[in-house]
């Protein structure tokens, strides 16, 4: 099990643990996998990983219940170099997950790999924003933090990495 340096002001390590060090870490995920917390199962959390690829490619869309005026200081948590917490719930979640879209975790895998691709694979100074559901409208560059805070909390949270 690989123990991960944080620190999501590193854009080449930000680079490296996304391309390198997720895909093989998911892979060892089995259907049986146990969370350390929350109530996630293992494709669930997939799932969830690929909703918010989704969301930074444009191929999904979200609201952001945060308000305007807000956001700013939202957005702190992208540049503040410490882990997501455990038990920290998005607001576009909070009725719940939605229902599995794959038939099977292992095709969960492959869309995810997949949607990771694409994201890895754009140009980061194309100017295109998507809307988070946290911090509003963003663009790559805070795409890439994202998904580097939010995929060491979900490998934390089911022991595919050490923090």
């Amino acid at each position: 099990m690989a123990s991960s340096r944080f620190d999501v002001n590193d854009a080449d390590l930000r680079e490296s643990f996304l391309r390198l060090e997720v895909p093989p870490a998911l892979d060892r995920l089995e259907p049986g996998s146990c969370a350390r917390w929350g109530g996630m199962q293992p494709q669930e959390m997939v799932e969830h990983l690929i909703w918010a690829l989704e969301i930074s490619t444009g191929q999904a869309r979200t609201e952001c219940p945060v308000p305007e005026a807000v956001l700013p200081r939202m957005k702190k948590f992208l540049y503040d170099n410490r882990p997501t917490p455990q038990g920290f719930m998005n607001p576009a979640l909070v009725s719940g997950l939605p229902p599995l879209r794959f038939e099977s975790l292992s095709q969960a895998k492959v869309s995810f790999a997949r949607e990771l691709g694409a994201f890895l694979d754009r140009q980061p100074s194309d100017g295109t924003l998507h809307t988070h559901p946290i911090f509003g409208l963003i663009g790559y560059d805070e795409w890439h933090r994202s998904h580097y805070k939010h995929m060491h909390h979900h490998l934390l949270q089911f022991g595919l990495i050490e923090g």
